[in-house]
């Protein structure tokens, strides 16, 4: 029975409480109790049962939260924290009611918190912000279709629309949704990945011919040695933990490098092992590298060197000649390039000793089989590229890619954006898939590429794109330069949200707005046909079918599929030869098409029926064939760039707390941080703290320190001391978003420089109970 919604308060920053003492294991006991409690608060105990035991399974519903492989032999909870609070938060019965609407101005909700906008409930109705009024109220689908496709089919281009893309669409709806767009005549499709893992996509794509690991699951068991960078398993994808465990019973040696400790690196308390109830768990990290912010890259070269000067003492025993003879070119380029790498830059530009470095090249060298994972703390920094360039360079010195238990391994962090991409959702989609969808749907679509992320909000503020839509995700939240994006988006004439759940993307809007409601992944999908499944694709390229197991929170509500179908319908009709309204009853039709389109898709209906679905080709993993301009994996040559930390500035990046997904938020908590009740605050390290005269627990406001005289500020934040690399801060996002300017971007990709911003800290006199306010 559906609910309406409860009463939520916002957090109260003046009543945060800190610890002082972070964690130094991950999950056991807390996981689960963690995981359970809310999820039988807010759903019941059947609608908890239905959800959490159908999580991963074969026969259930993908986990929504992370992008990690599912394991061939699943366990009963194949879940984590993460994934059990992400399922409680989409299939709560708690619903927003029509009077909500009436009572909650669009100004009003807007100085609402992610936290309470997100507990108020599932959204069940199509709702309209006509232009110039402050409140949304209900419409039907059929008057939201036609206010949509009246303002699409208005604009004087296809370009002046972009059409935004969340990680956690279908596979289905997503290739529904590239063809609608393309048919409407424009390849403006950005989508989350822009913001994440594009650096990932960039670098591998021209240095081994495809941006998508080059492992399976069952690898990381196979590995000898395991780098972990730039990621926190224990919140951002805690499954991951099991699969290190167990790499480290096998015997592999683990290596994590971070600018922090991250608990879940440091000790593993599984909760399905009698060890991690009552023991002390599984040490996860032999050495943990703590890297200066922006210093990967040139802890990077320093081991490539090593690798080089001991085959140079030892010639013919330490690279893999036969490999980089017959797959890889531009080895003596890049022995050239590292023989003048200046050790003292390095140093300084990572933090380390030399013993440090030395070491985790011993590691590399005595291991044969080897894989390096890493996630946005490479990502989102200027060179991103070029520092997964160097995590190649790396592999391929010593043949780590095309054998089993070694190669690269970049983690999605969302549930399906590796699939969207395969599915077409990119502006600029090479040529022979559109060749091939123009094939199959007898149209011409465009081939000029389209925007990105980044150059979406730029188009905006400029008035070059005047309508938005977004199936899912929330833009403006989760993007950066905060300011300039709420400008932007209330630059346009129509913004267009499809989502389960309010967030900051419903509140800043266009001049005119429209929320379409939309099921979600947990829920039955039942169409004219019979019941639907969809598919989604994992971070190893694996395909796999997603069942909902429980009744949708309202009648009325329509999936993924069945919105695109119908405005399809309404926008373009007719004009290619596809079957709007047959796709809306049997997705099988939908799959067929993709069967026709997508290459290693082919028998797509046969192969998702499969038991476990079936694995996407990859040509480095399964035969070490690369397909690059000269078909050989590709060295290169990455000019070291130290970022500089002007006096009385520190370099601080964005993270999560563990408490959230994305720009999602679960809860006021961060339980390894330790940190409650709040999450205005920044993490520095007891050195930097003295040097700059600040204290623990002392308010200040963080300043970005840029040259283009726009003032970025977060005001009345709470100074956490806390073992941080030296010279480097955190703080959380999307809250820190704000001092990220818009060009700040990694060079080639495009993705937002989160994680390197040079910031500088004041004090702030804050009185008791006052209220704090990002600006």
């Amino acid at each position: 029975m559906a609910r309406k919604n409860p009463h939520v308060e916002d957090a109260n920053e003046a009543d945060i409480e800190v610890s002082g003492h972070p964690k130094t294991w991950a999950a056991g006991v807390p996981g689960v109790y963690h995981s359970l409690e809310p999820a039988v608060q807010h759903m019941g105990l059947v609608r908890t049962g239905k959800t959490l035991l159908a999580l991963n399974q074969k026969d259930g519903f993908d986990c929504m939260s992370c992008a990690w492989p599912d394991p061939g032999h699943r366990k009963t909870f194949e879940f984590c924290e993460n994934g059990a609070k992400a399922v409680t938060w989409e299939a709560t019965p708690v619903v927003i009611g029509s009077e909500f609407w009436a009572e909650n101005p669009v100004s009003d909700l807007r100085q609402r918190s992610e936290y309470w906008l997100g507990m108020q409930g599932r959204l069940t109705e199509p709702v309209h912000k006509p232009a110039g009024e402050d409140h949304y109220r209900p419409v039907s689908w059929e008057q939201a279709f036609a206010i949509v496709a009246d303002k699409l089919k208005g604009l004087p281009s296809p370009d002046q629309a972009a059409f935004y893309t969340s990680g956690r669409t279908s596979n289905e709806a997503a290739f529904l949704y590239q063809l609608f767009v393309r048919a409407y005549g424009t390849n403006n499709l950005p989508d989350c990945s822009n913001m994440c893992h594009e650096s990932s996509g960039w670098a591998m794509g021209q240095t081994i011919g495809i941006g998508k690991a080059t492992i399976s699951y069952d690898d990381f068991a196979k590995a000898d040695l395991i780098i972990v960078m730039g990621q926190n398993p224990g919140t951002n994808h805690p499954r991951m933990l099991t699969a290190l465990e167990e790499a480290k019973e096998a015997g592999a040696s683990i290596v994590a490098v971070n600018p922090l400790p991250e608990a879940g690196l440091m000790r593993y308390k599984n909760p399905q092992k009698v060890k991690g109830i009552i023991g002390r768990g599984t040490e996860i990290a032999d050495q943990f590298l703590q890297v200066r912010i922006g210093g990967d890259m040139a802890l990077l070269q320093a081991v490539s060197k090593r690798v080089l000067d001991a085959e140079a003492a030892h010639p013919g025993t330490v690279l893999d000649h036969a490999f980089l003879a017959e797959h890889c070119q531009g080895l003596e380029e890049l022995r050239e390039h590292l023989s003048r790498l200046d050790e003292a830059a390095v140093l300084a530009g990572t933090g380390l000793r030399t013993e440090d470095i030395d070491e985790l090249a011993d590691r590399y060298l005595r291991a044969e089989k080897v894989i390096i994972t890493w996630a946005m703390g490479i990502t989102q920094h200027k060179k991103g590229v070029a520092t997964i360039k160097e995590i190649i360079n790396l592999l391929l010195l010593r043949g780590n890619i095309g054998k089993p238990g070694a190669g690269a391994s970049p983690i999605r962090g969302h549930s399906n954006v590796q699939g969207d991409r395969t599915m077409g959702i990119w502006e600029q989609m090479p040529p022979a898939f559109l060749d091939a969808l123009g094939k199959e749907f007898s149209f011409e679509p465009p081939r000029e590429h389209g925007v990105d992320s980044v150059e979406t909000i730029r188009q905006m503020r400029d008035g070059g794109i005047k309508v938005f839509v977004a199936m899912g995700g929330n833009f403006v939240g989760a993007i950066s330069d905060t300011h300039a994006a709420f400008e932007a988006m209330e630059n346009t004439e129509l913004s267009v949200q499809i989502s389960t759940k309010l967030n900051r993307s419903h509140t800043v809007t266009g001049a005119e707005a429209l929320i379409l409601p939309t099921m979600g992944r947990t829920e039955i999908d039942m169409q004219e046909s019979g019941p639907q499944f969809v598919s989604v694709e994992d971070t190893v390229c694996a395909v796999h079918a997603s069942h909902g197991t429980v009744e949708p929170v309202a009648p009325g509500l329509l999936s993924e599929v069945a919105i695109v179908s119908r405005l399809a319908q309404k926008v373009v009709g007719d004009s290619v030869q596809a079957d709007w309204a047959g796709f809306e009853k049997d997705y099988d039709l939908i799959r067929d098409h993709i069967s026709h389109v997508v290459s290693g898709c082919e028998d797509y209906n046969r192969k998702i029926r499969q038991d476990g679905g079936f694995v996407l080709p990859n040509g480095p993993r399964d035969s070490r064939t690369f397909t690059t301009p000269t078909g050989k994996a590709m060295l290169t040559v990455n000019e070291l760039e130290h970022m500089e930390r002007p006096a009385g500035t520190l370099i601080l990046q964005s993270m999560r707390s563990h408490d959230q997904f994305n720009t999602t938020i679960y809860g006021n908590n961060d339980r390894y941080r330790g940190i409650k009740k709040g999450r205005e605050v920044v993490f520095v390290s007891p050195g930097d703290l003295a040097e700059l005269g600040l204290s623990d627990g002392q308010h200040v406001d963080i300043h970005g320190v840029y040259q283009d005289n726009v003032e970025r500020v977060l005001r009345n934040f709470r100074v956490v001391s806390y073992p941080t690399a030296a010279g480097c801060a955190a703080a959380y996002y999307p809250e820190a978003n704000v001092l990220v300017p818009l060009d700040s971007v990694a060079e080639g990709s495009q993705t937002p420089a989160s994680k390197e911003v040079i910031v500088r800290l004041e004090p702030v006199a804050v009185l008791v109970g006052e209220p704090t306010a990002a600006g």
